[in-house]
């Protein structure tokens, strides 16, 4: 929140895209031609989620057919309803910030003036639908491997967050690159990511995924507790 409060109230996105995104000699984003952030990191990357969440659906879609998977079924279930949701939540929100994107405001060539995160709009303004970072959120949604892991393998766990920061990281970067986000639109998208799938594997899923597996810090601090015949007299 410290963060959000931060670039909310102060210059600091349209400072860092001017210092890093746009080429202000010849008024153009410096990813807005290249095949790398287009379609290797943009399309690529749309696709590299939609086969894993679609492996991920004929896997729990398996578990109903070979007795031998049944154990893979919840992980399943809660990767593709992680992503889902996660991106979606995203999504919706887009549609109803009224947040425009930086290649359409007047300091990058555009015609909308630039407005604080969250401060008033001008009435004349046109509609924006770039707040949170959709592509972003997409990369971080990977973070769902980690609740999928950490019940089963600590260090696959650990690595599937690295694995997450970085791929969102460079979704984030190519999108900035093209015109197409803010920094803090990123940072917004990587805290809804992690909120939703938390939450999800919290409650949802009682923050347990493997059939057998430990039970979770909650139940364990309850089973610790003294029973009442091994108090002292």
């Amino acid at each position: 929140m410290l963060v959000a409060t931060v670039f909310a109230t102060t210059p600091i996105d349209p400072q860092v895209a001017h210092a890093l995104f746009f080429d202000n000699l010849h008024q153009r984003w410096i990813g807005a031609d290249s095949w790398w952030t287009n379609e290797f990191v943009h399309t690529g990357g749309q696709w590299l989620l939609r086969g894993l969440v679609a492996a991920a659906f004929a896997l729990w879609t398996a578990t109903f057919v070979k007795p031998r998977l049944l154990g893979l079924r919840r992980p399943a279930a809660y990767f593709v309803v992680a992503v889902v949701l996660s991106i979606s939540i995203v999504g919706l929100l887009k549609l109803v910030t009224n947040v425009n994107c930086p290649w359409s405001l007047a300091d990058f060539g555009g015609a909308e003036p630039y407005v604080h995160l969250f401060s008033h709009r001008p009435a004349l303004m046109h509609a924006g639908h770039c707040f949170p970072a959709a592509h972003s959120s997409s990369g971080y949604a990977l973070i769902a491997f980690y609740f999928a892991f950490r019940e089963r393998n600590a260090r696959l766990a650990r690595i599937s967050v690295i694995a997450t920061v970085l791929v969102g990281l460079v979704f984030g970067l190519a999108q900035q690159s093209r015109g197409a986000h803010f920094v803090s639109h990123d940072l917004w998208s990587a805290f809804l990511v992690w909120l939703t799938c938390v939450s999800l594997y919290a409650f949802a899923f009682n923050a347990s995924l493997w059939r057998g597996s430990k039970a979770s810090p909650q139940a364990r601090w309850v089973s610790e507790l003294p029973h009442k015949t091994d108090l002292p007299a």
